[in-house]
Order: C-alpha cells, then sequence, then structure tokens
C-alpha cells in the first residue's frame, strides 16, 4: 500500500518517556515526507501545545497539519492557516459548570497563549500546563469569563472521580457533546462529532486521499477512532487496552522507536 497520510499522537506516540522526539523517530518522518507524504500531528493538546513538534518535524516546510484538540482544529502548517474549525457552544458552559459543584473537579478551557482554569484546584491540574509549556490562569468565574469562541474543556481529576463523572456527563451531554477520556485524569468535552478519526477523515478529503491510503499511530483512549478509521491503524506497544484491540498491527512502544520500525517495515519493506 502507498501511503500518502500519516497521522501521529503525540503523548506517549511521537514522544518517549521523556517527552522527547528521538532522532531516528524525526529522521524518518522528514524522509517520507521529503517522498510527498503528508504528516500529521493529532493531538488534544491545544495548537500552541504543539507547534514545538511540528517544527521538529519541519511540518511548514513540507505541507503537514496539526490536527489539535482532538479533531475540533485542523491548520496547515505550510499556509499557517485553519482548514477546519468546529466550537464547543458556549451555551453548554452554565450547565458544564452546574454538574462540577462540590467535586474536586478543574474544568479548563484555552484563551490566546494561556489555559483558564475553574472550580477546584487539585494535583493533576498543573500537568496539562507543563505538558505543553502554557501558562495556567485561575478564574473564579468561568462562565462570565468564557464569552470566547473554544474548541474544547477538559475536566481534570482523581482517576476514580473521571471514572464516576464519565457517565454522567455522557448521559447529560448526549446527543451535544462528545465526552470521553484522553487519560485515566483527564476527561475531555468536545462538540458532538470531533474526534481523531473524523478529523484524518477530513483531512483525506482535503488531499484528496482514499481513507485506505492513511496510516496512524496512537497509544490512548483517545485514539481509538483514529486508530480504527485510518487505513492502517498501528497502536503502540504502550498504548491501552482499546487501543491495541482496535489496531491493526501493534508496534514497539514509544520508548524503543515505535513509528520508526512500524514505517520501516511498511513503507520500506524492513522487518
Amino acid at each position: 500500500m502507498d501511503y500518502k497520510i500519516v497521522a501521529l499522537d503525540i503523548d506517549g506516540t511521537l514522544v518517549n518517556s521523556k517527552k522527547e522526539i528521538t532522532d531516528a523517530t524525526r529522521d524518518i518522518l522528514i524522509k517520507i515526507q521529503e517522498e510527498g507524504c503528508k504528516v500529521a500531528i493529532a493531538t488534544g493538546r491545544p495548537f500552541k501545545g504543539a507547534v514545538e513538534q511540528a517544527e521538529k518535524l519541519k511540518l511548514s516546510k513540507y505541507g503537514g497539519y496539526l490536527m489539535c484538540y482532538n479533531g475540533g482544529l485542523i491548520m496547515d502548517c505550510k499556509e499557517n492557516k485553519e482548514v477546519f474549525s468546529r466550537n464547543l457552544p458556549n451555551e453548554y458552559i452554565p450547565e458544564i459548570c452546574e454538574g462540577l459543584k462540590g467535586l474536586d473537579i478543574t474544568v479548563n478551557t484555552y484563551y490566546k497563549d494561556e489555559i483558564i482554569a475553574s472550580n477546584s484546584i487539585n494535583k493533576y491540574t498543573e500537568i496539562e500546563p507543563a505538558i505543553v509549556k502554557m501558562n495556567l490562569r485561575y478564574v473564579e468565574d468561568f462562565v462570565n469569563f468564557v464569552t470566547f469562541p473554544i474548541n474544547k474543556c477538559l475536566l481534570t481529576g482523581e482517576p476514580e472521580e473521571i471514572a464516576k463523572l464519565e457517565p454522567v456527563f455522557k448521559e447529560k451531554f448526549s446527543g451535544r457533546l462528545d465526552v470521553f477520556k484522553s487519560e485515566p485524569f483527564f476527561l475531555e468535552l468536545v462538540p458532538k462529532g470531533v474526534n481523531k478519526g473524523e478529523a484524518i477523515t477530513k483531512l483525506a478529503e482535503i488531499n484528496n486521499v482514499d481513507i485506505s491510503q492513511t496510516m496512524s499511530f496512537g497509544d490512548g483512549f483517545n485514539d481509538v477512532e483514529l486508530i480504527k478509521t485510518a487505513g492502517m491503524g498501528i497502536a503502540m506497544a504502550n498504548a491501552c487496552k482499546e487501543v491495541l484491540d482496535a489496531a491493526d498491527y501493534v508496534t514497539l512502544s514509544n520508548d524503543m522507536d515505535g513509528i520508526a520500525a512500524a514505517i520501516e517495515k511498511f513503507f520500506y519493506g524492513k522487518r
């Protein structure tokens, strides 16, 4: 199969446990771009939180893409412009905040170069700001502060609390928002129909590529649709069970250059 698009999750996939893209992974991704394959980063992170990885892979030079907010925003890196965006309706924000009253769970969203947080502050609140290198700004009144367009809300808290809240919010926002975990301590709220699988479908349409000619890599809960949708869905060895079950192939872990190993196999026939 001649693959035309390769989509990659970041955390647990593109980067190793030290949050680094290894030379082997970077070099092979640049190589396939030089040969005409489009590379897309598919992440739950905000745009600013994925720019460093996009620059390391030279996506702007080769016409790659950033699919942020779990597919809520697709950016053409070469043209530095949006090619797709879906916003979470602000009318749902009061209901989200009401559902968090009395819970030790933080609600987050994104404004310019900051992560906006409200409700409760817990030990998981600082995880994303540290990973994506963005300032965390706490506001008392989330409802009245967030009047600007947003692509998603992120809820952070103890895994047990997130596990309890997930079915409650899925029922509460059924037919209006999609609710899913990206990590045991992260619960994502995005517009209905927004996921990484839909994003790679949209990207294939934009580039006039058949979905069978797409390849994806992932490890986390929010990568399941990406893995299922791509023509070749590849799970990292360190992936969660849901991703492993959905995958067409399981490669080495993110600490063993799993992306490079799979590309060597499926692009160049190396074992």
